[in-house]
C-alpha cells in the first residue's frame, strides 16, 4: 500500500514565512551578487547539483568564511572518494563558532539534577580561552587527538571548542558506554588527552565513573593527561589516576584564543559507526567540510536565526550532538539537556521546551512514537507558543507521527523530518521552509546534494523504491577513516556496490516533485516473493496497535531461497500475545501490505535489541536465527542491552 497516495498537506508556508526565510534571503543575494535567478526551491537545488563548484563557492562568499590563506580551486578533484575541496585555504571551525562575544545566550542547559542555567557568548569565549591555554601548556598541538567520555553538558562543549581551536582532533563517547566500547573507539585514534566525567545521572540514578576512567587510562598508553569534567560541586569520589587533573586545575589564565589556521581538509573530529559487526569505523570529517555543510544545513534547511533557541535531544555519542553544537556557527542559542527524556516521565523534555522558550525542538522518531503510545498531548499541558519547528531523525517517522505532531504539539510549525547519518554528519534529504509538509514525506533533497534512487541495475528511478545514492561529492563526506591507510575500508563501506557513487544503505522513493520517503535500511529488506519492502512500513502498521510498544521484523530468507518472516514484539502493560492480538497483527499486515507480509511466527520479548544509539538490530538478529553465535553476529559492547539478544537466541534453541 502506498500510504502517501493522498499526499495530505499538513502545513504550508504563508507569505511572511517565505519572505522571512533565510533561503529567500540567499536567493535574493544570488540575484544581486551573482546575477542568478531561481523561481523555486527545485530550480535552486538543480543549479546547486549541476554546478556544484559555483554553489559551494557562493556559500563561501555568502557566509563570509574567514580564511587565513586563499583557496586555489573550489574542487580540485571531483572523484568519489578523493574529492579535494578548497585546496590552499586555511581556517578554523572554532574561530567561526566563537565569532560572537557579547551577552547573548550561547548555551542554555539543564540536567536531571541541575536547574536551567545560561552561558553567554562572552562567558563561553572566556571559558574556552582558559581551557585552550591549559591544553597548549600541556603540549597539545595541531593534529593531536583529544578524546572525551562525558555527558551533554556545557563543559564538554567547552573542551571541544578548546581542542578544535588548537587544531587538535576531537572524539567523544557518551558516559553510559562500557569500557570495552570506549576502548574499541579510542584505541584506534591514540589520544594524548582524555576529558572524562567523574559521574553522570540518568533515570534518577547516579553512576560513578572514576573507576572506569582509571581502567581506560591504563589501556591508552598514548595518554599524557586526563582532565576530570565535574558533574557536581563536590570533589570526585575515589582515587584519581596518573597525570589526572581536575577541570579548574587544567585552566590557564587567558583572555584571548589563539586560533590555529589549518587546511580546509584538516581533521576536525572522529565519529564512529555503531560497531555492531566489528570495530567501529572511525569516520574523519574536516574543519572546512563540516563548517560549510552545517552552515548551509542550519541556515537554509533548519531556517535558524540568531534569536532562535535550538535543541536536539542527543548524547555526546551520537552525531546529532555535533550537529546541535554547530548552532554556534550561526550565533544562535543552543539548548543542552543531560539525562533521560523519560525521567521522571516522558513529558520532561516538553517541560524543558516550555521553560527554555525553545523555538526548534529536535528529537528522534522513536521518542515521538513513545509519546504517542503514552497518549500525551504536549500542547494541552505546556506553553509551546515559542516553538516554530520540530525536527525528527534517527529512523523513518511514520505518517501517524506526522499527524500527532500537528494535532498535539502545534498546527503551525514546520515539521523537519530528516534522513542522513553519521557518515556525513548532516541530512541528505531534509526540510525547507519554502515547501509544504506532506504526511509521511521528507520535503526535499538538501542543497548541493545529488541524491538519487538506484534500481537493481544501477539506474536512477523516480517514484520507485531504490537504493539511496549520492552521485556527486559533498564537503562533509569523510576525508578518510582513521588508520585506513590504503582507503580500502572506506571504499568498501560506501563505493563497493556502485564504483564512484556513494551508496548510503537506505531504501528511498523519490517522488516527481523531489520529496521522498525512506523505507529503512537496505541491508534489512523484507523480500517476499520478489517484492522488496522496507521495514519502516512494517513497523508503522504493527506499532500502531495499542497493545504493541515496540517491534522487530526479520526475513530469514537469502539469495534464491525464501525463508520465514519472524516478528518480535514488546507488549504494552497488561497486554498479552493471545490469538486475538495475533489475528489483529496478521489482518493489519495483510490489508496494509500484502498477504506475503503476514509473519510466519510472532514472539513476545522483554525488549527489542538495539544499538547504544537506539537503532534496531535487524541484521544481527537475522544472523542469530541462521545459527550464528551471538559473539560472531554482533559486538555486544555496541548494544544497549546484550540480554535482549540472548532472550531471542533462547527462543530458538532446541
Amino acid at each position: 500500500m502506498n500510504f502517501n497516495a493522498s499526499r495530505k498537506i499538513l502545513w504550508q508556508p504563508g507569505t511572511s514565512d517565505i519572505e522571512e526565510a533565510n533561503i529567500t534571503h540567499y536567493m535574493q543575494w544570488l540575484y544581486s551578487e551573482k546575477n542568478l535567478s531561481f523561481e523555486s526551491y527545485s530550480d535552486l537545488w538543480q543549479w546547486s547539483v549541476d554546478d556544484i563548484e559555483s554553489f559551494w563557492e557562493s556559500l563561501w562568499d555568502y557566509f563570509d568564511i574567514k580564511s587565513h590563506s586563499p583557496y586555489k580551486a573550489v574542487l580540485s578533484n571531483d572523484n568519489m572518494p578523493g574529492a579535494i575541496w578548497f585546496n590552499g585555504a586555511t581556517l578554523n571551525y572554532a574561530e567561526h563558532a566563537l565569532s560572537r562575544r557579547d551577552d547573548h545566550p550561547a548555551i542554555i542547559s539543564q540536567s536531571e539534577v541541575d536547574p536551567i542555567s545560561t552561558i553567554t557568548y562572552k562567558e563561553l569565549y572566556q571559558e574556552v580561552a582558559e581551557i585552550a591555554a591549559g591544553l597548549r601548556n600541556m603540549g597539545v598541538k595541531k593534529g593531536d587527538r583529544v578524546a572525551c567520555l562525558a555527558p551533554n553538558t556545557p563543559n564538554t562543549l567547552i573542551a571541544f571548542l578548546a581542542a578544535s581551536s588548537i587544531g587538535a582532533v576531537w572524539s567523544s563517547c557518551s558516559p553510559e558506554f562500557g569500557s570495552h566500547s570506549v576502548l574499541e573507539r579510542f584505541q584506534q585514534i591514540e589520544p594524548t588527552i582524555l576529558f572524562a566525567s567523574d559521574q553522570y545521572n540518568f533515570g534518577g540514578k547516579q553512576y560513578d565513573k572514576l573507576e572506569q576512567v582509571n581502567e581506560i587510562q591504563k589501556q591508552l598508553p598514548s595518554l599524557k593527561h586526563t582532565i576530570i569534567i565535574p558533574c557536581s560541586d563536590q570533589k570526585p569520589r575515589g582515587t584519581l589516576g596518573h597525570n589526572t587533573l581536575l577541570w579548574n586545575e587544567a585552566k590557564e589564565p587567558a583572555t584571548e584564543i589563539i586560533f590555529e589556521p589549518v587546511p580546509f581538509s584538516h581533521p576536525l573530529w572522529v565519529l564512529y559507526s555503531s560497531g555492531t559487526t566489528g570495530l567501529p569505523k572511525p569516520i574523519v570529517q574536516s574543519h572546512g567540510g563540516i563548517l560549510l555543510e552545517l552552515l548551509k544545513s542550519l541556515t537554509f534547511h533548519n531556517n535558524l536565526k540568531s534569536d532562535d533557541r535550538f535543541f536536539w535531544f542527543t548524547t555526546t555519542g551520537w552525531m546529532m550532538w555535533n550537529y546541535l553544537i554547530s548552532g554556534l556557527l550561526i550565533n544562535t542559542t543552543i539548548l543542552l539537556f543531560d539525562g533521560s527524556p523519560a525521567y521522571p516521565d516522558i513529558k520532561t523534555v516538553w517541560k524543558f521546551a516550555e521553560q527554555s522558550k525553545m523555538t526548534y525542538f529536535g528529537t528522534s522518531a522513536s521518542y515521538i512514537q513513545g509519546c504517542i503510545k503514552q497518549g500525551i498531548k504536549p500542547n494541552a499541558e505546556f506553553d509551546l507558543s515559542s516553538l516554530s519547528s520540530l525536527g525528527s531523525t534517527g529512523s523513518p517517522l511514520a505518517p501517524e507521527g506526522f499527524q500527532w505532531i500537528y494535532d498535539y504539539v502545534s498546527p503551525n510549525l514546520l515539521l523537519a523530518s530528516v534522513s542522513g547519518g553519521t557518515d556525513i554528519c548532516t541530512g541528505l534529504v531534509t526540510s525547507c521552509p519554502l515547501l509544504p509538509v506532506h504526511i509521511g514525506e521528507i520535503q526535499c533533497p538538501a542543497l548541493g546534494t545529488k541524491v538519487e534512487a538506484f534500481d537493481a541495475n544501477g539506474k536512477a528511478v523516480i517514484n520507485e523504491v531504490g537504493e539511496l545514492v549520492v552521485t556527486k561529492p559533498i564537503p562533509s563526506m569523510p576525508i578518510y577513516f582513521w588508520n585506513d591507510l590504503d582507503g580500502s575500508r572506506y571504499k568498501e563501506s560506501y563505493f563497493e556496490m556502485y564504483p564512484g557513487v556513494w551508496r548510503h544503505g537506505d531504501w528511498i522513493k523519490i517522488l516527481p516533485d523531489g520529496s521522498s520517503i525512506i523505507y529503512g535500511r537496505s541491508d534489512s529488506t523484507l523480500n517476499r516473493g520478489g517484492v522488496r519492502t522496507g521495514t519502516s512500513e512494517f513497523y508503522r502498521i504493527v506499532e500502531d496497535l495499542p497493545q504493541v510498544m515496540d517491534s522487530l521484523i526479520v526475513d530469514t530468507g537469502h539469495l534464491g531461497q525464501e525463508g520465514k518472516l519472524i516478528l518480535f514484539i514488546v507488549l504494552a502493560e497488561q497486554s498479552e500475545l493471545d490469538e486475538s492480538l495475533i489475528d489483529k497483527i496478521r489482518k493489519g499486515l495483510r490489508k496494509e501490505l500484502s498477504p506475503r507480509h503476514v509473519p510466519d511466527q510472532i514472539y513476545a520479548v522483554p525488549q527489542i535489541p538495539k544499538t547504544l544509539n537506539g537503532k534496531k538490530l535487524e541484521v544481527p538478529v537475522k544472523k542469530i536465527l541462521a545459527g550464528v553465535p551471538i559473539g560472531q553476529a554482533i559486538n555486544k559492547d555496541a548494544m544497549a542491552d546484550p540480554l535482549a539478544l540472548e532472550h531471542i537466541e533462547g527462543l530458538f534453541k532446541t
